[in-house]
């Protein structure tokens, strides 16, 4: 057991600095290897990543569980590990080595710049996992995983080629998200779709074959907010049930610019109530588009290459992806390589000057951006890699509808059950070279071959050896590698004791936003290959944002750091950090100036157990986590509170007996009060562990130990205490109660708090009784019903009642809380009296009470301050206790002061001018007041009259 001495005040980073090491050392966070299994599979992050309020939060909530579990004497395993996070590590090492060598990756060629990244995720690659420790993460860092590591890559080659064989693997040529700048696919995750305004241009499309419209034009209007597109178009449709261009569907108009004959269709897709009616269908640049053009087997032309320029001829396919040699795939000589949106000006410029730009309206509109690079997103018709999901996604539904699989809240199935009964054959391949390569291998015919070496591929399919073979160049989609991630981590495809011990998984703890992305393909890919479900669990969580509730993000200068919110920033340092490389002088200027208002004297350091706690409490089932400093700024006091509690029970127990021997011990009312409070506490969190709601086993942890063990019970131990006559079996039973009252609440609160409640616990467990080096180990507490004792509960609820009544009173008339003073009770209950007699030595000495007397029945009482205890009245005579006239003069003071300021906003508020053009949270908050103060001045004056009648 340590020796240490309390400090006076709590220091977290004295605490923190020495904790996680010894524990990490001492092999605390491996199975124990005893128990029922308990496994939590960490969501990876990024390899390039660093902490953030995002990832701070989900792992304490995961954290909170292992080590919940791991008291509780599970063998329990938190799997760590990372992810290789395709684009934003070939990016980040692409930079580097632009900037360190002036070359591009293409110069270094594919080998060596891999070699490049595996260099950087040696010395740079372990920021997060460091920051991770920071937060007490108890993760079992023996067993620390990467999506590129060997076994996992055998993992990731396992599953591409089994799919590809049961054929739910295929190459098609289908439109994606292509990143013009990137030059790869990506999946809709990484796309950002932004709110800007723009415009809807309406273009006149000449009718073919002399027709016209209802209205006798030769023309009909089509509207569009990618003009450049015009150019791939291989339809116009109209809604069938719209009598302005019934007789129309069939014809064809002549496609300006181009002169291709496209016909005119009808789909019900076409909304009639939005522009003319009529809609340009671009198969091969628009989603929608493809879907309708899928429908109806239109051609697919492809008229952009992948920079975002145009192509100089066209690439034309059928619906099926077919090669389409019969239609024309010339585009006007003037756009050939022109950039996407100088081809739209282009475009504008020749309709308007041919007379077919009917008008230009301003549109608001939603533009994809990737998030990685910056540029508009294209749908793009290229060559890729897909999973036929359509028989994946049975099983995956089965397991949810019969329970194997159960989400919290329950709420979230329904967005499961609609993504999964409308799945699109996922894209897995990306264009770059940081990743898991396609096994897959092509001859000079473009005929595939898909093993895991080209040896194989050569014994696979008996292909000779002097037959050329190049492998595909495509790396898989991140996701694909981490759908395996809960079974890939535990040794599969070898049938290993971890697989069999800690699969299923017992929760996954993650985010609303990737149900779909990661949750559902798990759960897909683990039923496929194991059998079993990943997780019996999901449980999800809201998104952390800021205390309005705005998405964090640079930009818009809210972000925090959790890391300086364990150990405070600066303000000038905060302010760099927060506009450091920004290219818009205005937006960093907006935002230093909102970060001096916010946090004029910086972030002070609250220590990981205060931020831990306000992520539990804030972990409610609503999908928006408002992060509000203030509560941050309540859980500091809060482990402030718990140490100062802490030093005063050392203060009366050390070197004191306690009765740890169990020796002979009497119980006051106060010790079977807390005792009976604590098994309730115990039964309320273990309900709320189970129930996933944090927020609710904060706030019950919380009450009880603020509200009953240190304001109540650390008060009523007192008159105990420091009664010099008390009997050494009553001194001892309370002793005894607050040492094994804190040791429970240290235990209970670990999980949530792990460095404060282990340091703490090292002085007060040899007074429990307690043996072992760490608080990790011991036994959770579990309520034990037969120590719970209404009667005890009732009586000290009675006498919290009493005594508060008291400070009302002396607060309301200005009594000294020091000032000893009589109580007298009329319409007393037998019950009421029977509390009385166990009480009254607490009443006397807690209150500062001289006496207490029971009014008889019809008893005229003295000129008393009075308050409601249930059917019992408290009086307190003021007769001889307060200078009456002093008193009235300070209320009137206080009265005058009062009304003066209230007949000034009332004044304000009566102005017309103020009220309307002030800004409407200007008004309501000066409404506000003047009500706050006409409240107090009502209180002041009932208090006056009062006193006036003594």
């Amino acid at each position: 057991m340590t020796e240490m001495s309390m400090d006076k005040t709590y220091q977290p980073h004295e605490i923190e600095r020495t904790w996680y090491d010894k524990w990490e050392q001492s092999g605390y966070f491996k199975p124990s290897g005893q128990g029922d299994a308990y496994s939590i599979m960490i969501p990876p992050p990024n390899v390039t990543g660093s902490l953030h309020m995002g990832h701070a939060f989900q792992d304490t909530i995961m954290d909170s569980l292992i080590r919940h579990q791991r008291m509780l004497g599970k063998n329990t395993l938190w799997q760590a590990g990372t992810d290789h996070a395709g684009i934003a590590t070939q990016m980040l090492v692409e930079r580097k080595v632009a900037a360190e060598e002036g070359k591009t990756r293409h110069d270094l060629g594919r080998e060596a710049f891999i070699d490049k990244i595996w260099e950087w995720k040696e010395e740079s690659g372990g920021t997060i996992t460091r920051q991770l420790r920071r937060m007490g993460a108890s993760l079992d860092w023996s067993r620390e995983r990467f999506t590129m590591d060997e076994g996992f890559y055998k993992a990731v080659q396992e599953v591409f080629i089994r799919l590809y064989d049961d054929k739910l693997i295929y190459r098609g040529k289908r439109l994606v998200n292509w990143d013009c700048k990137l030059h790869t696919a990506i999946s809709d995750l990484e796309v950002e779709n932004k709110d800007q305004s723009g415009h809807l241009w309406h273009f006149r499309y000449p009718l073919a074959d002399g027709a016209l419209t209802a209205e006798g034009k030769s023309y009909i209007v089509v509207a569009t907010t990618r003009p450049e597109t015009m150019l791939g178009d291989t339809a116009v449709a109209v809604n069938p049930n719209d009598p302005r261009y019934t007789n129309l569907i069939g014809q064809f108009v002549e496609l300006p610019l181009v002169g291709r004959r496209i016909p005119i269709i009808a789909d019900d897709y076409v909304d009639a109530e939005f522009g003319s009616g009529c809609v340009k269908i671009t198969p091969a640049h628009d989603f929608n588009d493809y879907e309708v053009g899928k429908r109806h087997q239109l051609p697919m032309i492809n008229i952009l290459d992948p920079n975002g320029a145009i192509l100089p001829r066209a690439e034309v396919f059928n619906s099926d992806s077919s090669l389409n040699t019969e239609l024309d795939d010339r585009l006007p000589e003037a756009y050939l390589g022109l950039d996407r949106f100088d081809a739209r000006k282009l475009i504008i410029s020749e309709f308007e000057a041919a007379g077919l730009l009917e008008k230009i309206e301003d549109h608001a509109l939603k533009v994809p951006y990737g998030d990685r690079s910056g540029v508009v997103i294209e749908p793009l018709l290229t060559d890729q890699w897909f999973v036929a999901v359509a028989e994946l996604a049975k099983p995956a539904i089965e397991a949810v509808e019969k329970g194997d699989i159960q989400f919290v809240p329950k709420q979230y199935e329904n967005m499961y059950f609609a993504w999964m009964r409308d799945l699109q054959d996922w894209c897995i391949s990306r264009q770059l070279w940081w990743g898991h390569r396609i096994p897959a291998w092509y001859d000079d015919c473009g005929n595939v071959y898909v093993a895991r070496s080209e040896a194989e591929v050569r014994e696979k399919y008996q292909l000779s050896h002097d037959l050329p073979l190049k492998q595909d160049d495509d790396v898989l989609d991140t996701w694909f590698s981490s759908g395996l991630w809960t079974f890939g981590t535990l040794g599969w495809p070898e049938n290993t004791p971890e697989l069999n011990t800690f699969h299923p998984s017992s929760v996954l703890v993650t985010g609303f936003d990737i149900i779909f992305f990661w949750v559902a393909r798990m759960i897909m890919f683990t039923l496929k290959f194991t059998g079993q479900v990943p997780f019996k669990h999901v449980y999800v969580h809201g998104l952390v944002r800021d205390q309005d509730g705005q998405k964090m993000s640079k930009s818009k200068g809210n972000v925090l750091d959790p890391l300086d919110l364990i150990d405070g920033i600066e303000l000038e340092t905060l302010v760099a950090k927060r506009t450091g490389n920004m290219m818009q002088p205005q937006l960093a200027k907006k935002i230093e100036a909102q970060t001096r208002k916010h946090f004029p004297e910086g972030i002070a350091a609250y220590g990981t157990d205060a931020l831990r706690f306000t992520f539990l409490s804030l972990a409610s089932t609503g999908r928006d986590i408002k992060f509000d400093m203030n509560r941050m700024e309540g859980y500091r006091n809060f482990c402030n509170k718990l140490w100062n509690a802490a030093r005063y029970v050392l203060m009366n127990t050390e070197d004191q007996d306690c009765g740890i021997q169990n020796e002979a011990v009497e119980l006051t009312l106060a010790d079977r009060w807390i005792i009976s409070r604590l098994q309730e506490t115990e039964a309320q969190i273990d309900k709320h562990f189970a129930e996933y709601r944090f927020d609710l086993l904060a706030n019950t942890l919380y009450e009880f130990v603020w509200n009953e063990y240190c304001d109540w019970y650390l008060e009523l131990s007192k008159p105990v205490l420091w009664d010099e006559s008390a009997p050494a079996e009553r001194l001892r039973g309370t002793r005894r109660t607050l040492v094994r009252v804190l040791e429970a609440i240290l235990r209970l609160a670990h999980p949530l708090m792990p460095y404060i409640t282990e340091e703490i616990w090292q002085r007060v467990a040899p007074l429990a009784g307690k043996q072992g080096d760490t608080l990790m180990l011991q036994p959770y507490p579990l309520a034990e019903p037969h120590k719970m004792d209404p009667q005890a509960n009732a009586d000290i609820e009675w006498l919290k009642s009493v005594m508060l009544a008291i400070r009302n009173i002396r607060g309301e008339m200005n009594l000294a809380p020091g000032k000893a003073i009589n109580l007298l009770l009329r319409n007393a209950s037998t019950e009421d009296q029977r509390r009385l007699k166990e009480t009254q030595v607490l009443l006397n000495k807690l209150a500062k009470l001289e006496q207490i007397d029971l009014l008889a029945e019809g008893a005229e009482a003295p000129m008393s301050a009075t308050a409601l205890v249930g059917q019992m009245e408290i009086l307190v005579p003021m007769a001889g206790i307060i200078d009456k006239d002093a008193e009235l003069a300070r209320l009137q003071k206080e009265l005058d002061k009062l009304n003066k300021e209230i007949a000034r906003l009332d004044g304000k508020l009566s102005n017309a001018g103020f009220v309307s053009k002030a800004p409407a949270d200007v008004v309501e908050k000066e409404r506000a007041k003047l009500s706050e103060m006409q409240s107090a001045a009502t209180r002041l004056q009932e208090q006056y009259q009062r006193i006036a009648h003594i």
